[in-house]
C-alpha cells in the first residue's frame, strides 16, 4: 500500500468519516457516485468496486456489463456540505474492465491517454477555466418562467446582493476541498456569475470542474435558489461559456514563451494555435455538445462564432492575452468556444490533441485578426479566410463524423457513442414544435 492510500485510511479514521463516495463521469459529463463504508476502503484500493457498467451512459454494452471503479487516493477530499461529524469523503475513480485494464469508455482515461502522448513529447498541459453559470429563483414547475436572482450586470456590486453571499460560500467550500479560486464576479447577464479556477494540470482541472459543478449546485440548494450551467438559458441574455486558458510546459519552462518574438509567442505556441484553428470545426461537437450550445455560439454577446485568432481580441475564437513583462510563465492562449456544460475530460483531450497536431505537423499560423469579427460582412470574412464554426449540433456532428483526429483521441467506443447520442439529441430537438412556431404561425396559417 502506497503512502497516499495510507494517508486516506488514516484521515478516514481520525476524522470519523462514515461514508466514502467514489465519483466518476459518464461519457456525457454527468457525475456518478457510489458510497462505500470505511471497512471496504482498503480492499477498494486493491481491487476496486464492481458495478453494472451497462446502466451508465456510454460506458459498456449489456453483455459486457461488469466494470470496476478503482479510487484514485490523490483525489481524496472531505465533502464540506455533509457536516464535520460522521462526515463523507470522496475520491475520483478510474474505470477498469474485469481484467484490470483501463476501460476505453472512461472519460478520465481518454484525457489521461492524451496527456500521456503529450508527455512522451516532453510537454505538460495546463489549463485555467473561467466558469460562467446562472442563478435563478426556484420554480414551481418546468413550464414556469425563469426568474434570475438579481438584475445585475458585468462586474456590478449589488448592495446586499445574494450573489455576493453565494460566491463567497461557494469559494469557501471549494477552497476547503483544495480547489484554488483566482477571481469571481457578477457576469453580464442578470443572475449570471463567473468563478475562475487557478491554473493546474489538465487532469486535476477536469476533476476540479466536476467538483465545482457539484459545489455550485449544493450551495444553490442551501440558499434556496438553483444554479444552471446550461449554455443559453435566456434568449435575450448572454450565454454561459467556459473560456479556457491553456499552456504547455517543458519541465519548469513555458513552451509558449519566446522573448522578443511577436506577442512573445514561441513557434510551439503558434503551431499549437494553428492546430486549434484547423481542427476547431471537427472538435466542436465535443466542446459544445448540446443543441442549446449553438444558441450561445450564434446568439451574440461576445460568443465566438468564427475561426480566427487575435492578440487580446475578444471577438476571436482563440485569444492571446496581453503579455506581462517579466512573467514568461504566464504566456498562454485562450480558447473561447468551450461552454460550461461540456464534459471537461473529453473537451480538454480534443483541445490538446488539436494543438499537438499543429506542433507535430508544423502547421503555419495565419495572420492575427485585429478587426471585430462580428462587425465584418460575410464577404469581408471570406476575403480574410475566416470560416464560421458549426451553426448547429447537426452540422457539428457531420464534421466530427469525418474527423480522424477526434476518432483517434476519443477512441472507437467513445467516438461512436458520442455520435449516436448527439444524433438522437438532434432528432428529438428537430421533431419539437416550439413556442416560437406556435406564437408566430398558429393564428396566421
Amino acid at each position: 500500500m502506497d503512502r497516499q492510500q495510507e494517508f486516506v485510511l488514516r484521515t478516514v479514521e481520525e476524522r470519523d468519516i462514515r461514508f466514502i463516495r467514489l465519483w466518476f463521469t459518464d461519457v456525457l459529463g454527468v457525475l456518478k457516485s457510489v458510497a462505500v463504508a470505511p471497512a471496504e476502503l482498503e480492499q477498494a484500493f486493491v481491487e476496486g468496486i464492481g458495478f453494472d457498467g451497462s446502466s451508465i451512459e456510454g460506458l459498456t454494452r449489456v453483455y459486457e456489463a461488469d466494470m470496476i471503479a478503482k479510487p484514485d487516493p490523490t483525489t481524496f477530499q472531505v465533502l464540506p456540505w455533509r457536516g464535520e461529524r460522521h462526515g463523507t469523503g470522496r475520491m475520483f475513480c478510474d474505470i477498469l474492465t474485469p481484467d484490470g485494464s483501463p476501460s476505453l469508455a472512461d472519460s478520465r482515461n481518454v484525457l489521461k491517454r492524451t496527456l500521456a502522448k503529450a508527455s512522451d513529447k516532453g510537454f505538460t498541459f495546463y489549463t485555467h477555466p473561467e466558469v460562467e453559470f446562472y442563478l435563478f429563483n426556484q420554480v414551481s414547475s418546468p413550464d414556469a418562467p425563469l426568474v434570475p436572482v438579481d438584475t445585475g450586470g458585468y462586474f456590478d456590486h449589488l448592495a446586499r446582493g445574494s450573489t455576493h453571499d453565494f460566491r463567497r460560500a461557494a469559494i469557501t467550500m471549494l477552497e476547503s476541498m483544495g480547489i484554488s479560486v483566482e477571481f469571481s464576479h457578477h457576469e453580464a447577464g442578470p443572475g449570471q456569475n463567473e468563478i475562475d479556477l487557478r491554473y493546474a494540470d489538465a487532469l486535476a482541472t477536469a476533476d476540479n470542474l466536476m467538483t465545482f459543478r457539484t459545489v455550485v449546485k449544493e450551495v444553490a440548494l442551501e440558499q434556496g435558489v438553483f444554479a444552471s450551467f446550461m449554455p443559453k438559458p435566456l434568449a435575450n441574455q448572454p450565454g454561459s461559456g467556459m473560456h479556457t486558458h491553456m499552456s504547455l510546459f517543458e519541465g519548469d519552462r513555458n513552451a509558449f514563451h519566446e522573448p522578443g518574438a511577436q506577442f512573445e509567442l514561441s513557434k510551439t505556441a503558434r503551431q499549437f494555435i494553428a492546430g486549434l484553428l484547423v481542427h476547431a470545426g471537427e472538435i466542436t461537437a465535443v466542446t459544445n455538445q448540446h443543441v442549446n450550445s449553438y444558441k450561445r455560439l450564434w446568439g451574440g454577446a461576445e460568443a465566438p462564432s468564427y475561426i480566427c485568432w487575435g492578440h487580446n481580441n475578444r471577438s476571436a475564437l482563440v485569444r492571446v492575452p496581453m503579455y506581462k513583462p517579466g512573467k514568461g510563465n504566464s504566456s498562454r492562449v485562450e480558447y473561447r468556444a468551450l461552454d460550461s456544460a461540456a464534459n471537461p475530460y473529453l473537451a480538454f483531450a480534443v483541445l490538446l490533441a488539436a494543438g499537438m497536431k499543429g506542433i507535430e505537423e508544423g502547421y503555419e499560423l495565419p495572420e492575427a485578426t485585429e478587426d471585430d469579427v462580428w462587425e465584418l460582412t460575410d464577404a469581408e470574412r471570406r476575403a480574410l479566410g475566416i470560416s464560421p464554426l458549426p451553426e448547429s449540433l447537426d452540422e457539428a456532428i457531420e464534421l466530427m463524423e469525418s474527423s480522424e483526429l477526434v476518432a483517434e483521441t476519443l477512441g472507437e467506443h467513445v467516438f461512436d457513442y458520442v455520435l449516436r447520442n448527439k444524433r438522437n439529441e438532434w432528432a428529438a430537438y428537430r421533431s419539437q414544435v416550439t413556442p416560437y412556431e406556435l406564437q408566430t404561425s398558429l393564428q396566421f396559417l
